[in-house]
């Protein structure tokens, strides 16, 4: 489905800082959470954005709204677990609009539990859908680029690129190797004008992040102004706190609990 065409007075962005009329770009988990609101941006300044997911439903109400308010969209299904389904989103949509700008690999998932609960199924599955993914869809992107002689590609990374989590082995293990399949792109690819960047978000209310609320008892339950607090209960009844004024590398726990037994304000 694809909404309308939105020019440089998008509705809503009174700050018009760039111009993206014309470019395209895919935004893999486009239809929900932190995906839709990067294709809303990217929208807002004139991109024509192909928002990439496995719900239609989603992706057809993520067109819609972004057609309302005056941007220009389209939904593919895709299954990022699979080589074919990925190749497919990229070189269909490259020959459809007879370009490719910008590539957005978003698409995550998380299943928490410990490393010593976490079955090797599981483990490939968060893999698979959160590295891999950006591998095959930036290796399907790279010919289309090198051929415009340009090309921006965004891997979204979290806070658990950089710090871990007891309860999210994998999550924080795929999304630290995003950041480093970042720097090996950008480094291989920047005599061919192709910029490959990581944003690392925090905490950012999404349905992803909320499952987090139910499943991690305690998590946000201290947050105090300028400096957040979490405090959390663990399974051994010693608690857990880290603090963070700007990258939480200030924690510390109760009981001598050493500082790898403590959760980052992130929540995924």
């Amino acid at each position: 489905m694809r909404g309308g065409r939105l020019g440089s007075s998008y509705q809503g962005n009174p700050m018009n800082l760039f111009d993206l009329s014309g470019r395209i770009a895919i935004v893999t988990g486009g239809n929900g959470g932190i995906g839709l609101g990067m294709a809303e941006g990217l929208a807002s300044v004139g991109a024509i954005v192909v928002l990439a997911g496995r719900n239609a439903e989603k992706g057809e109400t993520a067109v819609q709204r972004i057609a309302q308010a005056g941007g220009a969209a389209e939904f593919t299904a895709v299954d990022v677990t699979s080589e074919t389904s990925c190749r497919a989103l990229i070189d269909e949509a490259a020959a459809r609009h007879g370009r490719l700008d910008i590539l957005v690999n978003n698409a995550g998932i998380n299943i928490r539990k410990s490393p010593d609960t976490l079955s090797a199924a599981e483990w490939r599955t968060v893999i698979d859908t959160n590295l891999t993914s950006a591998f095959i869809c930036t290796h399907a992107a790279y010919p289309h680029m090198k051929k415009a002689g340009r090309g921006k590609i965004i891997n979204i990374g979290s806070m658990m690129s950089i710090f871990g989590a007891g309860y999210a082995p994998a999550y924080a293990a795929s999304k630290g190797g995003i950041v480093q399949f970042t720097r090996a792109c950008a480094t291989a690819w920047a005599k061919e004008n192709i910029q490959v960047n990581a944003v690392l978000p925090g905490w950012i209310d999404t349905d992803l992040t909320r499952n987090a609320r139910k499943q991690v008892e305690g998590l946000h339950d201290a947050t105090d102004i300028g400096r957040q607090r979490l405090t959390l209960d663990r399974d051994d009844g010693q608690r857990v706190r880290c603090g963070s004024e700007t990258r939480n590398r200030d924690c510390q726990a109760d009981d001598a609990v050493k500082s790898h037994d403590t959760f980052p304000n992130e929540g995924l």
